[in-house]
């Protein structure tokens, strides 16, 4: 069959799916921003197009990301007609629309199925919205209407896909009715073989030395250090944290842009602003403990996770980290907030330990009595793994889903 992927930055979420259908015989072709020449990738035929040049125009605030996503459906609608020119016709369309590439695909191949990487719908409620007060909307009579019309780009797929797949159930839940009802829940999947806890690892870093199991390793990772991952909770943390544990490191991996909600102030960067706040609290000595290592190969990444003897995971009521079922996969023992999404992996002193989110007592609080009992880190560690490997294993749960679900959109299935 004919299978065709679109991603903006392919391969994205399809990382381990296309090439399987490939290597199963699958003719797999893939259109992407990502690549300038065409090229073959584990299988798949990558092509590349571009984003035409546009001069300004005025257009409404609410209305920007409409205009992007729509400008990014044209260049893959040309592109899709080039390929339609040259004879290729897929049976199926595997897209993330989160761009807006896969808007007018069914205008160039009304016959193909279409499904539908389903990652999330705004919500205009709490806690979706406004769910941490201290950057609460600036206009919040009207953000839920900007809102209403980002989320534009998911109606119109409604009425064009045939299914779709979300990670979590938090996520699908998101989508309104009845497009939930096409919605097959089924995690990306983490490789638990290569994730994997590790007694002898050891992780050199600069100002600390090689740490390994035997050091108090406290970690802290998200894409980009800010309020949506709960960076500000943490760093308000840490002054109590450091008195508390005189012989913890805590190691911070992130970098320094801005991935979900609002910039900081003045061309700053949140990591610096939350710096600034705690720093004149901590002594040079315990500061001397706290490690910012950018963002790591993962390679590297894995051995953080595991040398960690606790794992501190914060984030707002949305998308899941990879990075928290990664660090439970190396048996690292969690302390995370609990909001929706987290609900669905960990619970409480079964798989990890929750506190509210904005509690930054109780986190303390909690790092510290798992750094005070040995066995209750092991114990939460080796639950939270046996978690990840049940339900989130990408070779043994995951993978075979997502081929199944790819099965019964085929034709013929």
């Amino acid at each position: 069959m004919k299978i065709l992927f679109i991603h903006q930055n392919f391969p994205g979420q399809f990382k381990h799916l296309a090439p399987v259908l490939a290597r199963r015989g699958h003719h797999c072709v893939a259109l992407t921003l990502r690549v300038r020449k065409t090229q073959t990738w584990q299988g798949v035929r990558v092509l590349p197009y571009a984003l035409p040049k546009r001069s300004e125009q005025s257009v409404h605030p609410w209305l920007l990301d409409l205009d992007s996503k729509v400008t990014r459906g044209e260049a893959c609608y040309h592109a899709a007609t080039r390929l339609r020119a040259k004879g290729y016709t897929p049976d199926l369309i595997l897209a993330h629309p989160g761009w807006g590439e896969s808007l007018f695909l069914r205008d160039v191949w009304p016959g193909a199925r279409l499904a539908l990487y389903c990652e999330l719908h705004h919500l205009t409620a709490w806690p979706h919205l406004d769910f941490d007060p201290e950057f609460a909307s600036a206009a919040p009579d009207t953000e839920p209407l900007r809102l209403k019309l980002k989320n534009l780009n998911n109606h119109l797929h409604f009425d064009t896909a045939d299914a779709g797949i979300s990670p979590t159930w938090f996520q699908a839940d998101t989508f309104p009715a009845p497009f939930r009802e096409r919605i097959t829940v089924c995690h990306d999947g983490i490789d638990t073989d290569t994730a994997r806890p590790d007694p002898d690892s050891r992780l050199a870093v600069e100002g600390a030395g090689e740490l390994g199991r035997d050091d108090e390793v406290i970690t802290f990772v998200n894409r980009n250090l800010e309020p949506y991952r709960g960076y500000h909770i943490f760093m308000r943390a840490l002054p109590d944290l450091l008195r508390a544990r005189p012989n913890a490191r805590v190691l911070i991996v992130g970098e320094d842009g801005v991935s979900y909600g609002r910039p900081p102030p003045d061309g700053q960067t949140w990591k610096q602003v939350f710096i600034d706040e705690v720093r004149g609290q901590i002594p040079d000595a315990g500061w001397a403990r706290v490690h910012f290592l950018g963002r790591l190969p993962y390679d590297r990444f894995l051995r953080l996770l595991q040398v960690s003897r606790v794992h501190v995971y914060l984030s707002y009521p949305f998308v899941l980290s990879w990075s928290l079922l990664e660090a439970m996969s190396c048996g690292a023992a969690i302390v995370a907030a609990e909001t929706g999404p987290v609900r669905e992996v960990i619970d409480h002193d079964e798989t990890g330990r929750l506190v509210d989110f904005f509690d930054g007592a109780a986190l303390v609080d909690e790092v510290c009595a798992l750094l005070e009992d040995k066995r209750l880190r092991d114990r939460l560690g080796r639950t939270g793994r046996a978690r990840v490997r049940a339900h989130f294993d990408l070779h043994r749960v995951c993978l075979p889903r997502q081929v199944d679900w790819v099965n019964t959109l085929l034709p013929g299935a």
